[in-house]
């Protein structure tokens, strides 16, 4: 499955279980997002109860036109219609981690230099925004 998802082009897969065969996943540079892996196959115990519906994975619901995005850290959801939202908060969080890591190579302690980019309300929710 792994390789077909790859030559289709599909961008990844998202599991809310195990998942096996990571050695053909890595070489093929085609990401897998699960709980864990193990060698025991999916085979006759696994199967597609539909497609475009909104699922859930973990504790996170997940619609059709939702982004998901992930790195070695981990997996995220951004429901549709907040995308410019969060690009922006997380734009402003990486320019003041950079800005962090910068200062204290040239030598500032990093309590100041957090203090400085204010990296402590960077992820606070805004005023006016909902729980």
């Amino acid at each position: 499955m792994t390789e077909i998802a790859h030559r289709r082009g599909i961008a990844g897969t998202v599991i809310d279980g195990i998942n096996r065969d990571v050695h053909l996943c890595l070489s093929l540079g085609y990401p897998v997002f699960s709980r864990d892996n193990w060698m025991r196959t999916g085979k006759d115990r696994v199967q597609v109860e539909a497609t475009n519906v909104p699922v859930n994975i973990g504790d996170v619901r997940v619609a059709p036109g939702d982004i998901l995005r992930g790195d070695a850290d981990g997996l995220v959801s951004i429901p549709r219609g907040h995308e410019e939202r969060i690009l922006a908060a997380a734009e402003e969080i990486e320019a003041a981690e950079n800005a962090i890591r910068k200062a204290v190579a040239s030598g500032m302690r990093l309590d100041e230099a957090r203090a400085q980019h204010r990296y402590h309300q960077l992820q606070t929710r805004a005023e006016g925004a909902k729980a």
